[in-house]
């Protein structure tokens, strides 16, 4: 007996491997798999605005890095006591004027440096409600817990957010013309919007970006909102909000990315890689052990084995740990 849904997951036409370097914007369920990625050593950036839901702000901050964009003092409004970014997350926000513009700008060269030689992108958004400042009619990527009064709700069109993504990746073709996109919706459920808004803004992002890949030979669409609504489809697989996609949901979309957007010989290195990571960070009870020793011996020979191997990573972090341990 079949207990699961069978799902065709159309693989890019190049897959990533360790020789890649990956850029992540949009979600929170963006972190989930990039963080995921940094953890096997992969060379990736992940949400240099900070996290992002809606189109608009995905689009607007990627075209930001192209230039990229410097913001100053004028970008910034003084808000429940700090110094906040309309168009970032609130971990740029702070008490330090300053400061804040200076982490903002600092963000933004390392993603046009990054952005510049990146060979993917992948695009994660989760929601198709964008809000706009009643006063000046823009849209914002963040509302910073601002009285809801100060905006408007807005459901983005199918042409509206196909049209922006179009405009986008046209910039970004310009600005890398070796640069591959995958797409992803996220599966995390904005219930604050009710479930039947919630259904109505994923199923416009998802035949948004089904126009937008049938059209653009370099870009291609993973379905994680798919696997874990339509395949794993229980909530015992959400966490106790029953929005968000527990730990057993992530792991198991991000096997199926490794599986249809990695190749081969990297994803047989992953592994490797990934206990040579998870054993840097082991803190041991008794250090002066015979055992413990015997560990940072064996755990420093496989590294620098997977050193010689993976000449492209820089392992230099986990070998001084284990020489010194």
């Amino acid at each position: 007996m079949k207990w699961m849904a069978d799902i065709d997951i159309k693989v890019p036409m190049q897959k990533i491997n360790y020789g890649h370097s990956v850029f992540l914007v949009g979600s929170c369920f963006t972190e989930h798999i990039g963080g995921r990625l940094a953890d096997h050593k992969f060379p990736a950036l992940q949400n240099p605005h900070g996290i992002l839901f809606d189109p608009i702000s995905v689009c607007e901050s990627l075209q930001s890095y192209i230039q990229p964009r410097v913001y100053n003092g004028a970008d910034l409004i003084y808000l429940n006591e700090l110094w906040q970014s309309w168009h970032h997350h609130s971990i740029f926000s702070g008490i330090d004027q300053q400061r804040v513009i200076e982490n903002i700008n600092e963000s933004q060269t390392a993603a046009h440096q990054f952005l510049k030689t990146a060979d993917f992108l992948v695009i994660t958004m989760g929601s198709a409600f964008s809000y706009q400042l009643k006063v000046e009619g823009r849209p914002v990527a963040n509302c910073h817990r601002a009285p809801g009064q100060w905006f408007n709700k807005h459901l983005v069109s199918i042409d509206e957010i196909s049209n922006r993504l179009n405009e986008t990746i046209g910039r970004l073709k310009a600005f890398n013309a070796e640069l591959k996109i995958i797409f992803t919706i996220s599966p995390v459920r904005h219930l604050r919007d009710g479930v039947v808004d919630n259904n109505r803004s994923k199923a416009r992002l998802i035949e948004a970006v089904h126009q937008v890949v049938q059209y653009f030979a370099h870009c291609s669409y993973f379905p994680a909102y798919e696997l874990v609504i339509d395949v794993l489809r229980d909530y015992r697989f959400f966490d106790i909000d029953l929005a968000h996609p527990n730990y057993a949901a992530t792991e198991f979309v991000f096997e199926k990315f490794c599986e249809a957007c990695i190749d081969g010989e990297t994803r047989s290195k992953m592994e490797e890689v990934k206990k040579v990571v998870t054993a840097s960070r082991h803190k041991p009870f008794q250090p002066a052990t015979e055992a413990h020793q015997n560990f940072l011996r064996s755990s420093l020979q496989k590294t620098e084995i997977l050193q010689q191997q993976l000449p492209q990573l820089d392992f230099s972090k986990e070998i001084a740990f284990f020489q010194v341990s």
